[in-house]
């Protein structure tokens, strides 16, 4: 019985051994150990390559070898992913796994929009840069033109604090001697050219890609000279319904303030020098304390998309309440868009609607250039010596004191008020002929009505006003825009090897612009009414009804007949030609057509057989092109017809003795029959690459830009012509430049990613000829600041040579014995003159001869620079822009350098006691001293935000973000801030009276999609 139960022991003993080796045997083999390397195909290993176990959080990282370890069960999956490689998913069956990456073509492969179509970004022959939505820059943004700040190379984008301003835009320098329109690109909205942007909000923006040379831009003609931006905006999706909201507030103050004298500063200055104080109220005012604000804005925005195979739609509303920090300045906008299409024909017939609208609400203040009357001027030179208001309440004013306005006064008794509505309606037929044939039929109406309000009240103080007892201003505008686009697109491949794209088209254009009249009527009973019935005022300035040709109806048509041609032989060669036949009726009559042709080319080197077996480049292309394009923007039909207006009264008397008052014409411009189109003619080479599998990518380019046929103002003689100037095709303007884009991701983790974005752009401008044999200028005169006792001065010459933005005047030579300032002489050749000392001879009364070149406005380098670094569910963004090698004339340190005007009342900057002399009595005028070096780095915007995912039933992901713009700038430039408008045909001038306080914004927000 002993021997039986210890053989049953034994038994069960080596039983439950049995188990725990089969348990124990299970266990290792279910935890197995995979190691392995991870190359591309090319054999390079690869490191960084993220791995992860299906379904689970088990995971790690190749090492710089390429190789790894993980520990996971058999028969489990295994995925791969690597920034610019396929995703790639292994089933563990073995213990050593080997993995091979293939190159991820998305970046090739992405659709690039371009004019009347979109082609993949592999077959692009031309320079075009797209930008994202989540790559455009973050921020209480007015104006959808400010989202590209730093993102594009060659685009330079000057922002403006005003809530109802906008900025500056200009590409691959200036090209046009005309200001506005001229000097800007030309905007397409979702396929309709010539789109207000006031009709797109910022939240509804899918993708801006921007046509930089001239074989992109020339399918748009005589409209795209300046470059051409292409706005897609968001679409509805196939998938599902979703509904999403997103919203900021945001705060702005004032990011530096102008440091002009305390009361007591003033008084112990003028103790010190024997100056008799005009206004010494004993106040303490700080002007701008009291004329400034912290302004809040916040913005809301709500859009639906859905939709199945056959149908999708899309809606949205847009709601945007901005303050300026300017009391008296601020905008409100309202803007909706909606969208729908749908299928038909068996899907051979695509028919798309939509309807958009925006409505503009914007209040602003006094900017008056003279008189003092621009509250930007006068909260620098009021005195604070002075109260804001008298004892009875009434506002303080010195009616003794020429051009001194109380800018709390102006900002409550000066009323500005500005509407714009928006309205658009676009229908679009796509229909499917036969394979790769599409006939599109798009129909656009697009409505403006921009009305103006002004009441100056009965205790108005500007000088035009202040003596009619209440003065109200209504002016009203409408412009009208019908369009008609049909064209074909064909593509088909041949062979899997020859793809061919065919482009041909008809547009039709009529635009009905500026139906305007404007009234003026003042003496009122009080102030009550403002603006809103004119009929009570006691008398009508007839002077004040437009009569200009700006106010005046201008029916613009044109026709065009367009075509491109785009070839591709197995990715690898590459050709595209477009050609362009406008006819415009703003020109002459023997000069209404005009053709724009372009053509390019372009190699992927990469895919030939020789470059198969190299690791160093993923991508390398190679591109050149020339086309010409055209300029036609700002022109309305009177540009080349001659013109008469209103110029004064004459009394007549009629038989029966009465005598009345009629008008007198006389001629306000000349007929030109010849006047044609500016034309730009663009050579562009470009190099495309990409390493380390695509995670270091870019481009470089090299422009050469030439605009012919400049349109201008000459003078002429009155003896042959009705009018004294001339409006003619003459001169020549060069552009050349280089530009840079680099994309990389230097790091790329499991949890940890760094992405990086510079671009580089340097340009030479060059005004190349002003004058022809018919008509002559030896310069044009730029820049008159209205400085104190220098109104009439200029510091800037447009001239053979130089680039636009030359600063031409006087060099500041010190002091004379008497502490006043003194300044070189130059002769009428630009030598200097040279004294009986043997020095150069100085003066205090410097006359035009003794101008000279002093330097340029337009930048030698454009810069930006984006960083985004993501951990796991976290993301900040750091963007840094800036220029280098630019001047800048500070007319505002100028005019508040002036010394003299502390003995006339005003206030002037505190550091005149050592900066300047007081004998000086010539320290404000206009010389090389305020030129200063403009460059600055910025880091514009830091932006920290957190994804949250998905979150229950109800929300499919919730992300929010911090965000704060104009962080910090370095520079060395003394005024308020050095980004100075570098548009138009003055610029680099820090204007006193329309400078616009730059603000630093603190915003927060949040994205939730439903």
């Amino acid at each position: 019985m002993l021997n039986v139960q210890l053989k049953r022991k034994r038994t069960f003993a080596q039983s439950v051994l049995f188990v725990v080796f089969l348990l124990s045997s299970t266990l290792a083999f279910a935890q197995n150990k995979v190691t392995g390397t991870v190359t591309d195909k090319s054999g390079e290993p690869l490191a960084g390559v993220n791995i992860l176990e299906k379904g689970t959080t088990n995971g790690c990282i190749t090492d710089l070898d390429g190789k790894y370890s993980i520990e996971v069960k058999r028969g489990q999956t295994l995925i791969f992913t690597f920034i610019g490689f396929t995703k790639k998913e292994v089933q563990v069956n073995q213990s050593a796994i080997n993995v091979v990456m293939e190159e991820d073509s998305q970046t090739l492969d992405e659709v690039v929009v371009v004019g009347y179509g979109s082609m993949t970004r592999k077959d692009v022959t031309s320079s075009i840069t797209t930008v994202k939505a989540d790559q455009l820059n973050k921020g209480a943004f007015s104006s959808p033109s400010e989202l590209l700040q730093g993102k594009v190379p060659g685009l330079t984008v000057t922002n403006t604090s005003d809530p109802s301003g906008t900025g500056s835009i200009t590409l691959r320098g200036s090209s046009s001697l005309r200001d506005g329109a001229a000097m800007e690109p030309y905007y397409v909205v979702d396929g309709v050219p010539g789109v207000d942007l006031a009709l797109v909000s910022p939240e509804d923006i899918e993708s801006i890609d921007v046509l930089r040379d001239a074989t992109a831009t020339a399918i748009y003609g005589s409209k795209a000279a300046n470059g051409v931006i292409i706005v897609t905006t968001k679409k509805g999706s196939k998938e599902r319904t979703t509904v999403s909201y997103s919203a900021y507030v945001a705060a702005d103050n004032i990011m530096k303030r102008l440091d002009v004298m305390t009361a007591n500063e003033l008084r112990a200055y003028a103790k010190a020098n024997n100056i008799t104080l005009l206004n010494d109220e004993g106040a303490n005012t700080n002007w701008q304390d009291e004329v400034s604000r912290t302004a809040l804005t916040h913005n809301h925005n709500v859009s639906i998309n859905g939709g199945n195979d056959k149908t999708t739609y899309s809606a949205s509303i847009n709601y945007m309440n901005k303050q300026g920090v300017i009391r008296g300045s601020d905008m409100e906008r309202i803007t909706a868009r909606s969208f729908v299409q749908t299928k038909t024909l068996k899907d051979r017939l695509e028919l798309a609607f939509s309807v958009n609208a925006s409505i503009t609400d914007a209040n602003s203040v006094p900017t008056g250039e003279y008189n003092g009357e621009s509250v930007y001027d006068a909260m620098y030179y009021y005195s604070p010596l002075t109260p804001v208001k008298n004892a009875d309440g009434s506002w303080y004013r010195r009616q003794d004191i020429s051009q001194n306005m109380n800018p709390m006064s102006m900002i409550h008794e000066d009323l500005y008020k500005q509407k714009n509505k928006y309205l658009q309606g676009i229908a679009k037929a796509t229909l499917e002929i036969i394979d790769g044939l599409k006939f599109n039929f798009n129909i656009s109406m697009q409505n403006q009505q921009w009305i103006y309000s002004n009441y100056n009240s009965i205790n108005s103080q500007l000088t035009a006003t202040s003596s009619r007892h209440g003065q109200a201003t209504r002016q009203t505008l409408e412009n009208q825009k019908k369009q008609l686009e049909a064209y074909f697109n064909y593509d088909k491949t041949f062979a899997e090897k020859h793809k061919l794209g065919l482009m041909a088209g008809y547009s039709w254009e009529q635009s009905d612009d500026n139906d305007g009249f404007g009234l003026t009527a003042y003496n009122f009973y009080n102030d009550d009414l403002l603006y809103y019935n004119l009929g009570m005022a006691n008398n009508m300035d007839i002077d004040g009804i437009w009569s200009d040709d700006n106010k005046r109806l201008s029916t613009l048509r044109m026709i065009s007949f367009y075509g491109r041609i785009n070839y591709s032989y197995n990715s690898k060669y590459l050709f595209q030609a477009t050609v362009r036949r406008d006819g415009s009726s703003a020109f002459g009559r023997n000069n209404r057509w005009a053709t724009f042709p372009s053509v390019s080319l372009a190699w992927r080197i990469t895919e030939e057989n020789f470059m198969k077996d190299q690791s160093l480049f993923d991508d390398l292309k190679l591109r050149v092109g020339y086309g010409v394009s055209g300029n036609s923007l700002g022109f309305n039909a009177y540009t080349a017809l001659q013109t008469y207006s209103a110029s004064g009264w004459f009394n007549y008397t009629n038989a029966e003795g009465v005598t009345q008052a009629y008008r007198t014409l006389a001629a306000t411009r000349n007929a030109n029959p010849n006047l044609k189109w500016e034309r730009t003619g663009m050579f562009n080479v470009g190099i495309d690459f990409g390493f380390l599998g695509n995670r270091l990518t870019g481009t470089i380019e090299y422009y050469d830009k030439r605009t012919k046929d400049l349109i201008n103002g000459y003078a002429v003689s009155t003896n042959r012509f009705p009018y004294g100037w001339m409006d003619a095709n003459v001169g020549e303007i060069s552009n050349k430049g280089i530009e840079l884009t680099i994309n990389a991701t230097p790091v790329k983790s499991r949890n940890f990613t760094w992405e990086t974005s510079l671009n580089l752009s340097h340009n030479k401008n060059e005004v190349v000829s002003l004058s022809n044999s018919t008509y002559s200028v030896n310069y044009l005169d730029k820049a008159y600041l209205n400085l104190g006792g220098y109104n009439t001065a200029n510091v800037q010459r447009i001239m053979e040579g130089e680039p636009i933005g030359t600063f031409y005047t006087w060099k500041w030579a010190g002091y004379d014995d008497s502490g006043a300032s003194i300044f070189y002489q130059f002769n009428e050749d630009g030598t200097p003159v040279i004294g009986e000392d043997g020095k150069q001879a100085t003066t205090g009364d410097p006359q035009n001869k003794d101008k000279v070149k002093c330097g340029n406005a337009q930048p030698k380098l454009t810069y930006g620079w984006n960083n985004t670094f993501s951990y796991k569910n976290w993301s900040l963004t750091a963007f840094i822009q800036g220029v280098l090698g630019n001047k800048i004339y500070n007319a505002t340190r100028a005019q508040y350098s002036n010394i003299s005007l502390v003995s006339a009342g005003k206030n002037v900057l505190a550091d005149i006691v050592t900066e300047q002399k007081a004998t000086d009595n010539r320290s404000q005028a206009p010389s090389d001293r305020y030129i200063e070096n403009g460059s600055y780095l910025r880091l514009s915007t830091l932006t920290l935000s957190y994804n949250f995912g998905k979150l229950g039933d109800w929300v499919n992901s919730l992300r929010v973000y911090a965000t704060c713009n104009n962080v910090f700038t370095l520079t060395g430039y003394k005024g308020t801030d050095p980004e100075i408008s570098l548009g138009g045909t003055a610029p680099g001038i820090d204007a006193r009276h329309s400078r616009y306080p730059r603000t630093r914004t603190f915003m927060f927000g949040l994205n939730v999609n439903f």
